[in-house]
């Protein structure tokens, strides 16, 4: 590997196609494998619960190691509240390139995950020398989501503080990126799992309209956010936890960050389990849910992209785990029942899946059931309501499947390799060989030409009710008219409540 320093963005640009930059700035990082990389830029700074605030470098700034990441109950390697820092990998980092962004938003729900995996690594897309590439750090979990505003004035933002992250982190792109020889008009957020729920939350804050350009959301949608009454109730189960009064959370701004994290295990009194976090409806940054009751009309005009992966839920629950083992035709309705999202009686389900596919074992109908029960109906959700709205979205399925555990089909994050070209990092289940390089072919170029354009395929139509077109990704990737009829009919039959709200 070629690693040597490199001192780039902010070259002065009068020549360039874009707005000249508020102020040249200069970031120091590296050359790997003949891509400039830039990391842990910080872009700003927040005292706990409160609204980030832009951090402006007064010199050169080192830009050659990953920032901490923000503390979470997973293991992602160093932390830090302070962890508002993103990194750039480009090509060409010089301001007259003018290639669009594509700024990458972690997933890990709400509450975990970062920037710095190594599958979310923007080097290999960088190098495709067609996009600059971004990826993001922010407040995540109680650091990000706590809605503290209905008990403690003193903390409006707090609900939506880790929203005004990824915001913050857009002006910085906005105001920065063309020295690194990006396009600051053709800006394209796309993120998976959690990372897709926060961009499709952004496309309903106002504060976030003009930031972005077109919009990527992969295995992620929201279509409501948690409302004020059940955040607070949250917010009360979550202070018991840690011993904290309601009638004053002090306590919360001296206490050891990792006794707020240890807090996250109090019962969730709306769903159970741990503490949910997530957007808040409240009133001040979040005026009306992203997708309900319909699309929310400030983000219509943004270019969306939205896809699920075939077997989502497979990712969740190990073939080899308590749920799956044993599983027989007499257990699996008892099993299947709490990971539907859907309210139907699974007994019904489970016939209806044995009469329509006799061929498929317990566990087909356990991960395909739960995966269009659970995971699917989201996307379903949200593309309907872009349709009805006339508003430009492409939709996509990855059937692509798990070369390491074929059990496992298409599943959850197997989309993040193929996207972002790290199929042989750490944690990818692609594997290498040329299924995997055709299926990541394919979902790159469109992903390039929608960063490009805003059109990611000319063969490739817009989504309609009435044929509901859909790109299948796989090893030959190919459009077909409305995959798992089927299934989105059989759970139509009752409302999908988003999970948290």
């Amino acid at each position: 590997m070629d690693r040597r320093t490199f001192v780039g963005a902010g070259l002065a640009f009068a020549a360039a196609p874009v707005p000249a930059l508020a102020a040249p700035r200069r970031w120091t990082g590296t050359v790997e494998n003949g891509v400039h990389a830039f990391k842990g830029i910080r872009y700003g700074t927040a005292e706990r619960f409160q609204a980030p605030k832009p951090y402006l470098p007064t010199g050169p700034v080192a830009a050659t190691a990953f920032a901490p990441s923000c503390p979470q109950s997973s293991k992602v390697g160093p932390t830090s509240e302070d962890c508002l820092y993103l990194n750039v990998w480009t090509a060409d980092p010089d301001a007259r390139a003018g290639k669009p962004v594509m700024v990458y938003i972690h997933g890990g729900a709400y509450s975990n995950g970062s920037a710095v995996d190594p599958l979310h690594d923007g080097q290999p897309l960088a190098s495709t020398g067609d996009v600059v590439v971004v990826t993001v750090n922010h407040r995540l979990n109680a650091l990000g989501y706590l809605y503290l505003s209905r008990l403690d004035p003193r903390f409006p933002d707090s609900g939506n503080a880790g929203q005004l992250d990824l915001i913050l982190a857009l002006k910085w792109v906005r105001d920065n990126i063309a020295g690194f020889g990006g396009d600051p008009r053709r800006v394209t957020v796309f993120g998976q799992s959690g990372g897709g729920a926060k961009i499709a939350t952004l496309l309903g804050m106002p504060a976030a309209r003009g930031l972005f350009h077109r919009a990527a959301t992969m295995s992620g949608q929201q279509v409501t956010v948690s409302g004020p009454l059940n955040a607070t109730a949250r917010t009360r189960a979550y202070l018991g936890k840690l011993g904290v009064t309601t009638d004053d959370i002090s306590p919360l701004l001296a206490m050891p960050v990792e006794r707020l994290i240890e807090g996250l295990s109090a019962t969730d009194p709306i769903l159970g389990g741990g503490a949910y976090m997530g957007p808040v409806l409240d009133m001040r940054w979040l005026e009306r849910h992203p997708f309900w009751p319909d699309a929310n009309p400030i983000g219509n005009a943004v270019p969306l992209m939205l896809g699920n992966t075939r077997q989502e839920t497979a990712a969740f629950i190990d073939p080899d785990g308590p749920k799956m083992r044993g599983l027989t035709w007499d257990t699996l309705p008892a099993r299947m029942a709490p990971e539907l999202r859907i309210d139907l009686p699974p007994e019904w389900i489970v016939a209806h899946y044995r009469e329509r596919f006799p061929r498929y074992s317990p566990m087909d109908v356990f991960y395909d059931a739960t995966t269009a029960g659970r995971s699917w109906p989201g996307q379903v959700i949200e593309a309907e309501a872009r349709a009805r709205a006339g508003a430009p979205a492409w939709v996509y399925q990855v059937d692509f499947a798990s070369r390491t555990d074929p059990r496992r089909g298409a599943f959850h994050t197997m989309d993040i390799p193929l996207v972002l070209g790290t199929l042989d990092r750490p944690g990818s289940q692609t594997g290498t060989g040329t299924a995997a390089q055709a299926a990541s072919a394919a979902m790159q170029s469109r992903f390039i030409a929608f960063a490009q354009t805003g059109i990611p395929d000319p063969a490739w139509p817009r989504y309609d009710l009435k044929t509901r077109s859909t790109m299948i990704f796989d090893v030959i990737s190919r459009v077909e008219n409305d995959p798992r009829r089927w299934q989105r009919e059989l759970f139509a039959r009752a409302p999908y409540i988003q999970p948290g709200t």
